[in-house]
């Protein structure tokens, strides 16, 4: 990527693609046929899928459908990352964290009443919830069970339910409405619920909450920041349901809480630049588009996305610097962005999948997954850091404002990482894998989001036939990604394959034999055949060596291999610390907790980091050796030591490129930068097993 003026021809290139949607017909032309097997750019959604909800008449259809939680069996290291998130934080959190004590809890007393009761037990318990149903976890499902139940109970005559208006520093209403955004979480947790469960009780619990929302008038719906921010996710749940009940009134509604919800449409502006809100709700004019079929919501979202990204994303992983809100002049790759905001970008890119169709989305939401996540959490899964950056060589406990915007030891690795993303962190892999696969319009399966898995889900014509694929693969650390077939009888249906924008070259095997067609980057092959018990489709995505130069940021580069984006290898030193001491502000533990079970660290460079890349220009397979190393026997790739794949290359230190006053890695020297130190061997690591990192390097003379 090469800065601003790449990213507005993408934008522009997508807003081409999208227009064309518009007309179902042609966003299923082929552009090479050969058989069974079509390379398009988009699924056509002409047909309705006979075996999954999907959107009903007038909204636009989905060109992918999201499978019932449960449906995906996550194997590999994304099932090592649920094990893991299972017995650390995500599962442990309901006993630590005081904000899940059910004492005084207005979400857990029954009647909304209660000492303590916001966010944080339904951001909680939309991943915990999740991850109890994709791992067949009884007693994370008990567990979920017990809170749903008492929101359950919590419904009022008059429809509303959860806590009522508790008095804190979120409020800013006095009292005169409810704040509706908790309740936004918790109809999330109640729509994976009722997936994995079908609950009789969940389709009248939330219509009736729906028809008193219809009651509240425009001047009083909405009004406070969170909720009028986050909006689109009321929208979205009233979808799903009218997509289960048909019920016109619900759309009425949807155009309600679309014009009291924050504009996000804006040509060249957001409604406000916090991170988390960014990443969560520029989603919301894409969401309105299905009912109002307007093209110009979709390019929305769109422009939002690279707006932001223009102006302050101009580094490697996916994301952009905002350390609470973005600021003017502050785009330097040691800006950071919250852990909230990471999951909510990969919750968007996966809901915008289904919307749009346009496989960029999952290329973005592997971009982040794979790059910027992975780091922000301990590799025990049992502290998190609440700020993250590409460019971060100490993560300690000191103030660093206003280099960062927040005040306080948000770089640290801490249990009590922030009263938001202590909690909202659970999403991010359950709602991944969960994502896996997705079903198509023509009662077909896609495999959108590579990783090792197993999806049983029901394809073909007439009733149906149930199959089950199982994929093989250590993608995104390897390129060959293997998928086998099992079903009782032959049946015919379509298998998607997603091409990743950044890989030419790909190859299809069916049963061994290659299928001589060439595959455009940024689409899709349609596998259209008479399956039969045993079928193999072998897919390689051929990796190469990428640079990517960041003009407006210095002119920095970024090296990828494939999907994956390089850092340098630093060594790390890890300090624990008191996390009583160390507890973010309103972050607090349940008494009697042993905190010496959950500690926090700093963690500080024990070798130099203040390289620049030393480039030449010779093609960049001569530049740099890659290593690849076995594949770690637990399964688990996001460490130093345990990473199957580094890069060896050559660098240069710089140094007057050190830390600067506040403590952080300091603004960029504008490449090429001229320094008399010599040339040395360094080694470059993924970008999410470097919880200390480089990724956004100077190149040097």
């Amino acid at each position: 990527m090469k800065g601003h003026k790449k990213i507005f021809a993408k934008f522009l290139t997508s807003i081409m693609l999208f227009l064309t949607m518009i007309n179902a017909a042609s966003t299923a032309t082929a552009q090479i046929v050969n058989g069974s097997i079509t390379n398009i750019k988009r699924v056509s959604t002409t047909r309705v899928n006979a075996f999954y909800t999907s959107n009903k008449q007038p909204l636009t259809p989905l060109a992918f459908i999201k499978l019932p939680v449960g449906s995906i069996k996550p194997q590999g290291w994304i099932l090592k990352y649920l094990e893991l998130q299972r017995d650390g934080l995500t599962g442990k959190l309901g006993g630590i964290s005081a904000w899940l004590d059910k004492k005084d809890n207005a979400w857990f007393s029954g009647n909304g009443q209660g000492s303590h009761g916001w966010e944080e037990v339904p951001y909680w318990l939309k991943g915990y919830g999740d991850l109890g149903y994709i791992l067949k976890d009884t007693a994370i499902i008990a567990e979920t069970k017990l809170w749903l139940d008492k929101a359950f109970e919590s419904q009022q005559p008059n429809g509303y339910f959860g806590p009522r208006v508790v008095e804190n520093e979120h409020q800013d209403n006095k009292g005169a409405t409810p704040d509706l955004w908790p309740n936004m979480l918790m109809l999330w947790c109640m729509q994976s619920f009722y997936e994995y469960s079908h609950d009789a009780r969940v389709i009248p619990f939330m219509t009736k909450y729906f028809k008193w929302q219809q009651t509240v008038p425009d001047y009083k719906l909405l009004k406070i920041y969170w909720e009028n921010s986050r909006g689109g996710d009321n929208l979205y749940s009233i979808y799903w349901l009218y997509n289960h009940t048909g019920e016109k009134w619900l759309l009425e509604l949807a155009h309600k809480i679309h014009r009291n919800t924050a504009d996000w449409s804006q040509k060249d502006n957001l409604p406000n630049w916090h991170n988390v809100n960014i990443t969560q709700c520029f989603r919301e004019p894409a969401t309105y588009y299905m009912q109002a079929k307007d093209s110009s919501y979709l390019k929305a979202t769109y422009n939002d996305f690279y707006l932001v990204r223009a102006l302050y994303g101009q580094v490697p992983g996916g994301m952009f610097g905002a350390d609470e809100n973005a600021r003017k002049g502050m785009g330097d790759p040691r800006q950071a962005v919250e852990t909230c905001g990471m999951v909510e970008e990969m919750a968007s890119d996966e809901i915008l999948m289904g919307i749009t169709g346009d496989p960029m989305w999952a290329d973005q939401c592997e971009k982040v997954a794979f790059n910027t996540y992975p780091a922000a959490v301990m590799p025990d899964f049992k502290g998190l850091r609440y700020l993250t950056a590409p460019n971060m060589v100490v993560s300690d406990s000191r103030n660093h404002a206003p280099g960062l915007q927040n005040e306080g030891p948000f770089l640290m690795m801490n249990p009590f990482s922030s009263r938001c993303c202590q909690h909202n962190h659970s999403q991010g892999w359950p709602y991944y894998a969960a994502h896996l696969w997705m079903a198509t319009p023509d009662n077909g399966i896609a495999a959108m989001l590579y990783n090792s898995s197993e999806v049983s889900a029901k394809v073909g014509t007439g009733k149906g036939s149930m199959v089950t694929l199982k994929q093989s693969t250590h993608y995104p650390f390897d390129e060959h990604i293997k998928i086998e077939v099992s079903t009782a009888t032959v049946v015919s249906f379509p298998l998607y394959l997603r091409i990743p924008e950044w890989c030419n070259g790909a190859k299809i095997l069916v049963n061994g034999v290659v299928e001589t067609i060439a595959f455009e980057a940024g689409s899709f092959a349609r596998i259209e055949r008479k399956w039969k018990q045993g079928d193999v489709v072998e897919l390689m995505l051929p990796m190469a060596l990428k640079k990517d130069t960041w003009e407006k940021n210095k002119n920095s580069v970024s090296i990828d291999y494939g999907p994956l984006t390089f850092s340098l290898k630093i060594d790390e030193y890890y300090k624990q610390m008191d996390s009583k001491q160390s507890a973010i502000g309103d972050s607090k533990w349940q008494a009697n907790v042993d905190q010496s079970q959950w500690p926090s660290y700093e963690i500080y460079p024990a070798s130099m980091w203040n390289y620049g890349l030393a480039l030449n220009g010779q093609s960049l397979d001569k530049q740099f050796e890659i290593v690849k190393k076995p594949w770690p026997k637990d399964d688990f790739p996001f460490t130093q030591n345990a990473v199957p794949i580094e890069l060896k290359a050559k660098g240069k230190l710089i140094p007057e490129w050190v830390l600067d006053k506040f403590g952080l890695c300091d603004i960029l020297p504008q490449s090429p930068v001229a320094v008399s130190t010599k040339e040395q061997p360094i080694t470059l690591i993924p970008m999410g097993a470097a919880r200390l990192r480089i990724a956004a390097f100077p190149v040097v003379k």
